[in-house]
């Protein structure tokens, strides 16, 4: 075997996913009302979950009617973020509805005069079109990774009106769906769809000049992290918002514990930015030592700090070698929870913060180290959960179900989005795009199929060189893998011996 492969047996396993979430009590006023994104904060930030107006559109007039103005009062009302399907939408409508249509005022608070205000979606299953004021403002198709958008020019103080307008084919097996149904009524593996809104919803304020995407990567064998800060400028800012003037700067800082580890300041060149932290006597992350390390990163010009993020990393380094899996340079074994990641009464969305804590919790308490994520792109607060009471975690792709031309297009392009997202969380140590043949069934014997899955394995790696890759995990794989996984449903280990 190759030195980079590993074979893997994946024999019974325990299936969990929202365990304890009747035990947590009664919901806050406004639910999930904690910062969705832990890994990219920014203080001044307000959440816009709870209630919407909320429309059924099932002949499809709402744009040729203009419901995008926000003129129309819906009939409904909505409690975002959970989708109509499920009970604690209030709604708990399972039927098919492709269209609807969201909408609901926000004030922006006046601390804010003067910076740039980010409207931002967790996550919108399937295609979504958002207008604020009447104004078209945004548009993003997958439904599994959010997107944030600069409405600055578009608000005032108060009374601002945000519409959003959400597709999601609920027949479509080329669309990236997971184990959401594309039939009437859940049975055997499928599960109730997921429509519209499924992920917090927040407003925030940022610097005319900002950090927009930040991508971390530690370095044990030389006690390091490496930073990557990619900087976004306003196209309407001026020299008042820090524009021109003195040179722009990053300034970099790590702490462990409240004690400050290491600190850089360099100059910016262009719209990135490189740092290396230097990490004196590390410390490492792992499910036994859940370590983790503040990072907070502030952009200057002169002395004016014009924006200021706060994040988090672990140190933590994963390989393959001669057939054994590594975490920190040491054999490490995998025991992991096959978690579908779905709540009785509110389907993929996690009912509050609670029960996150308690899955996790329960998963170590029986006795296994990580969780392989199944068919699901999990919310940012269950990775952050992970990271922080320290649980491995296979990220898996939803994946599709048919094959086409139109999939592949859907699949590449928001699996990317998915690994840019979640690149910085410490607990995922292995990528998973594909599960079983699904969107490729004739992997086996199908040369485009094959191309498919090799073509996903590169792009991946090219994405994140430093986590292994499983092209498709527990099926037919290629030779482009650097797991060589088995689900043996058998269960008497038969297939082991099998050569």
């Amino acid at each position: 075997m190759h030195a980079n492969r590993l074979a893997v047996a994946l024999g019974a396993v325990l299936t969990i996913g929202g365990l304890g979430a009747s035990l947590t009590g009664q919901l806050a006023a406004v639910p999930r009302p904690e910062h969705p994104r832990p890994d990219l904060v920014r203080a001044d930030w307000q959440t816009l979950n709870g209630p919407w107006q909320f429309e059924f559109d099932d002949q499809d007039r709402g744009l040729s009617e203009g419901w995008h103005s926000g003129d129309r009062s819906f009939s409904r009302t909505i409690v975002v973020p959970y989708a109509f399907q499920s009970k604690l939408s209030g709604i708990g409508d399972p039927a098919f509805h492709d269209v609807v249509w969201y909408k609901r005022t926000f004030d922006v608070p006046p601390a804010w005069t003067g910076r740039r205000v980010l409207l931002n979606f967790g996550a919108v299953d399937y295609e979504a079109v958002v207008w604020v004021n009447g104004e078209r403002v945004a548009s993003h198709r997958g439904g599994h990774v959010g997107f944030a958008v600069d409405v600055t020019d578009r608000v005032k103080p108060s009374g601002n009106v945000v519409v959003v307008r959400v597709l999601d084919p609920g027949t479509d097996r080329t669309i990236p769906r997971g184990k959401q149904y594309w039939r009437p009524k859940s049975e055997g593996i499928f599960y109730t769809r997921t429509t519209g809104l499924w992920q917090p919803v927040w407003i925030e304020a940022a610097g005319a000049v900002r950090v927009a995407r930040l991508r971390i990567t530690p370095d044990v064998d030389r006690s390091q992290t490496v930073l990557a800060i990619d900087i976004d400028r306003a196209t309407t800012a001026t020299s008042a918002d820090g524009v021109s003037g003195p040179a722009l700067r990053v300034r970099a800082i790590a702490t462990f514990a409240g004690v400050e580890q290491a600190s850089v300041d360099q100059a910016i060149q262009g719209g990135r930015a490189t740092v290396v932290l230097s990490l004196p006597d590390q410390r490492l992350w792992s499910p036994g030592s859940p370590n983790l390390y503040d990072l907070r990163l502030e952009l200057m010009s002169g002395t004016n700090v014009l924006d200021r993020v706060d994040s988090y990393f672990g140190q933590r380094k994963v390989s393959l070698r001669d057939g054994k899996f590594y975490l920190n340079n040491a054999p490490y074994y995998l025991r992991l929870v096959l978690d579908q990641g779905y709540w009785p009464d509110s389907l993929l969305t996690p009912p509050n913060d609670e029960a996150i804590q308690y899955d996790i919790r329960m998963t170590k308490a029986f006795g296994l180290n990580g969780a392989r994520k199944h068919q699901k792109v999990e919310d940012p607060r269950w990775l952050y959960w992970a990271d922080r009471l320290g649980l491995l975690v296979w990220g898996e792709m939803a994946n599709a179900y048919d094959y086409s031309p139109e999939y592949v297009d859907r699949f590449l392009s928001e699996w990317q989005e998915v690994v840019a997202r979640d690149y910085n969380h410490p607990s995922i140590v292995t990528w998973v795009p594909i599960n079983e043949s699904w969107g490729v069934p004739q992997a086996l014997t199908d040369p485009v199929q094959q191309a498919h899955l090799k073509t996903v394995y590169q792009i991946t790696k090219s994405l994140d060189p430093m986590r292994p890759v499983v092209d498709n995990d527990g099926w037919e794989h290629t030779d482009q893998t650097d797991l060589m996984t088995l689900h043996d449903y058998a269960r008497t280990g038969d297939l082991l011996e099998r050569k």
